[in-house]
């Protein structure tokens, strides 16, 4: 990418950096950033585009490989992180495999933590594998665990707190001080928190990857993806890896995103009253056998998510009744809260995960997360909490 000239103060502050920052003005003067839709770009001369395709970094050669809106969406999210380099890609889930395959070789051994997405555990226990690479799971709450599978050596650690869908929280700082010892670096899947609850580099980790799907674009719209690191990862080794192998952000996508960052914390503080309200809610009702929500003091790991994030996410999990049949009950009575898959939208949303996002997963291993049968995983939106409770209220009693 080549050196921009951005629009940046380094005294601003977050809410700030969210509108103001990384702004590429074109010879126009824009108030909106720009949309460059475009695949290629053109040279004054053939010896300009030598020099550009000697990857001198001195301007855009092809979007695959960077372009104008894109980076500014990068470096948004770059300052908002407080990393020193940033790459997009096209969703959460190729920035969660660019993350891990840019850097490890046949031989390698990657540590994860057990309560993970399914597509995640897809790719630590089945797809790194083909390449020789070793994957040891561990629980990811227990630091024990993590010593243990860390004397043997690992050149990653690969952690997402809290956790999907039954919001486990990890204590980043103690295993980002395991994993150094170890000589492996930590990448942390801070999808559910967002840069603005949660910074993991502050507790050590090195790596940090989004599903900028989720509450960056925060409206339903678009698919896109980030990981964020030191300078020399990105460039050395994550770079390359984009490059040729392809999940590229589209520049579309990249200004949907850009646009979303903007809003991103007034969203989420609207949503985690919601949330802690619903979550009290559920507490107390009689047909619901157990609320997960890390802002309810009954939360396992209540005190180490006020240690680690400024709020306890948009997030919901909870069982209700005895099995699926209840489960789907309910669900199929909602009437405002929508059946989908995704997760920090405007809308709430509210998802089956045994038969949604874990359905791949085995049953004993969802057995061994807690994901039972029972599981219903709630994402809070921009409603009124009251009608949210209403709708849960009468769905409740088809139950």
């Amino acid at each position: 990418m080549p050196d921009l000239p951005f629009h940046h103060n380094p005294t601003w502050r977050p809410r700030t950096v969210m509108t103001q920052s990384a702004i590429l003005r074109s010879e126009f003067m824009e108030t909106c950033e720009a949309l460059y839709l475009t695949s290629g770009y053109v040279y004054r001369s053939a010896e300009e585009a030598e020099s550009a395709f000697a990857n001198d970094g001195s301007r855009y050669v092809y979007s695959r490989y960077a372009n104008p809106t894109v980076s500014m969406f990068e470096e948004r999210l770059r300052l908002l992180e407080g990393a020193e380099a940033c790459r997009g890609t096209a969703s959460g889930m190729a920035a969660v495999f660019a993350s891990l395959a840019c850097f490890l070789k046949a031989g390698d051994r990657v540590v994860a933590s057990r309560a993970l997405f399914g597509s995640c555990l897809y790719i630590l226990q089945t797809l790194l594998p083909r390449y020789g690479v070793e994957t040891s799971i561990v629980d990811g709450r227990d630091l024990e665990q993590w010593r243990s599978a860390l004397k043997l050596g690992a050149r990653a650690v690969f952690l997402e707190s809290p956790s999907n869908p039954t919001l486990e929280i990890i204590d980043i700082a103690a295993v980002a001080k395991l994993a150094h010892e170890a000589g492996a670096v930590l990448i942390v899947d801070n999808v559910f928190a967002t840069p603005i609850l949660q910074r993991p580099m502050e507790f050590g980790a090195d790596i940090v990857c989004y599903s900028a799907t989720k509450h960056i674009d925060g409206q339903g719209r678009t698919l896109g993806g980030a990981v964020l690191g030191t300078r020399k990862y990105v460039l050395e080794s994550l770079a390359p890896f984009l490059r040729h192998t392809g999940p590229a952000l589209s520049p579309f996508n990249a200004w949907v995103l850009v646009k979303g960052l903007e809003t991103l914390d007034l969203r989420l503080e609207r949503q985690i009253e919601g949330a802690l309200s619903v979550a009290r809610f559920l507490e107390r009702e009689r047909k619901i056998e157990r609320t997960l929500y890390p802002g309810l003091e009954s939360h396992p790991q209540y005190a180490l998510a006020r240690r680690q994030m400024k709020g306890a996410g948009t997030v919901v999990s909870f069982n209700v009744g005895r099995g699926k049949e209840d489960a789907f009950r309910f669900l199929n009575a909602l009437q405002l809260v929508a059946i989908s898959n995704n997760l920090g939208d405007s809308k709430s949303l509210v998802t089956h995960p045994a038969t949604t996002t874990h359905s791949r997963v085995a049953p004993e291993t969802r057995a061994a997360l807690g994901i039972a049968d029972n599981l219903v995983r709630l994402s809070i939106g921009l409603e009124d909490p009251a009608d949210i409770v209403d709708d849960l209220t009468q769905a409740l009693a088809k139950v």
